[in-house]
């Protein structure tokens, strides 16, 4: 991942803190096998994956291109 995606994933993850549902992100609750992650885009390319521990609190698993979803399990 390039040093651009890197601060841009920064920046994005403030947008995520601040509001988990701002539209700049993107957020979106996978479905079949990944139906208990949410996903939210870093620009076109990249995503994180992310779950709910509890009500206000996640776990990031991983970061990548769109592919990243047949490489999460």
């Amino acid at each position: 991942m390039s040093p651009s995606v890197k601060i841009f994933a920064e920046k994005q993850e403030n947008i995520f803190r601040a509001n988990l549902h701002d539209f700049r992100l993107k957020t979106h609750k996978l479905a079949g096998r990944l139906r208990d992650y949410w996903v939210f885009s870093i620009g076109r390319d990249y995503r994180i994956i992310f779950s709910f521990v509890e009500k206000n609190r996640v776990r990031f698993h991983a970061i990548g291109r769109h592919d990243i979803y047949e490489r999460f399990f």
